[in-house]
């Protein structure tokens, strides 16, 4: 379960890749991918493992000139459906 302490990181399966035909960030996992938005890039490219939940939604909220609570809400969101999908999971 992710929630505001944890520090998200991507599955030892899923990678963050840099498509330079479509100028997009794509999740890569076995077999399957996913063409990110640029905000869902952003997201996974604080997914390090190194910062928490809360400290991603601040900064994300500083850079889109966006409130907290609304960043914070798709955020757990967007974290939550791929650690249901076992995409990221929270640094141990």
């Amino acid at each position: 379960m992710i929630d505001a302490s944890s520090r998200p990181r991507l599955a030892t399966k899923a990678r963050l890749r840099f498509d330079r035909k479509s100028s997009r960030y794509m999740l890569l996992y076995p077999e399957r991918g996913l063409v990110l938005n640029p905000t869902a890039a952003d997201v996974l490219q604080c997914c390090t493992g190194e910062r928490t939940v809360s400290s991603i939604v601040e900064k994300l909220a500083q850079k889109y000139g966006h409130g907290a609570p609304a960043v914070e809400r798709e955020v757990m969101t967007f974290l939550q459906t791929l650690a249901d999908r076992g995409l990221v999971q929270a640094a141990s």
